[in-house]
């Protein structure tokens, strides 16, 4: 994967593998709204801060081969979209691999186990 859009499509596919996630397996990510800003955001800030320092010093770049030469202040885009897109995608993930341990869980004690079996 090359070329300008090259770390666009990178944060794409991560939401592409990770977004079905909330209804294949009911991972309920998107579902809290305020819990995920609550574990993406602080992270996103603190993140963003240490880049931009880095940039400013000159001793953090990006190759622009990669990125679409959209920028917000000194920082690309797709960077600032990294630590949104990213945190995301893990807190699906961890939700997701929390409910297959809860079926898991049900089904080794006889319960109903699988996306359809129970209300969990």
């Amino acid at each position: 994967m090359n070329g300008p859009g090259a770390y666009l499509l990178l944060l794409a596919g991560c939401l592409v593998v990770t977004a079905p996630l909330e209804w294949v397996l009911g991972a309920r990510g998107w579902r809290s709204p305020r819990r995920l800003a609550g574990a993406v955001l602080p992270v996103a800030v603190v993140f963003a801060a240490w880049d931009l320092w880095g940039i400013i010093r000159g001793s953090w770049w990006y190759d622009a081969r990669y990125i679409s030469g959209v920028h917000v202040g000194p920082m690309p885009v797709e960077e600032l979209l990294f630590f949104l897109v990213i945190p995301v995608c893990g807190v699906l993930t961890y939700e997701a691999v929390g409910r297959c341990l809860q079926w898991a869980s049900r089904a080794s004690r006889g319960g109903p186990d699988g996306p359809g079996g129970g209300n969990a």
